[in-house]
């Protein structure tokens, strides 16, 4: 089984916000993986909406993406890169 794992940084103004979980969450489900998201030393389902909104995730904070399975280097690529264009906002 594959594992990957990333640490990004959230840049948008809003965080973590609900589009931005959702978008998150819909993503990670894409994918032959178990996606998490690690934050303080406490572990995320990165395909629950709610979950990622308990992260609390403000402008600047920081966070492990880790997935295990098939598709794990593709999972965290792309979130990664979902998280790097700022959830696709303006700012």
């Amino acid at each position: 089984m594959s594992r990957a794992q990333q640490t990004v940084t959230i840049r948008n103004k809003l965080g973590l916000h609900a589009r931005a979980a959702t978008k998150l969450a819909k993503l990670a489900h894409q994918f032959d993986a178990k996606v998490k998201v690690l934050n303080d030393g406490k572990e995320y389902d990165a395909s629950s909406v709610m979950c990622l909104l308990l992260l609390a995730g403000s402008q600047g904070k920081q966070f492990d993406i880790v997935a295990e399975g098939t598709d794990a280097e593709q999972a965290v690529a792309a979130i990664a890169a979902l998280v790097e264009a700022r959830f696709d906002e303006e700012c």
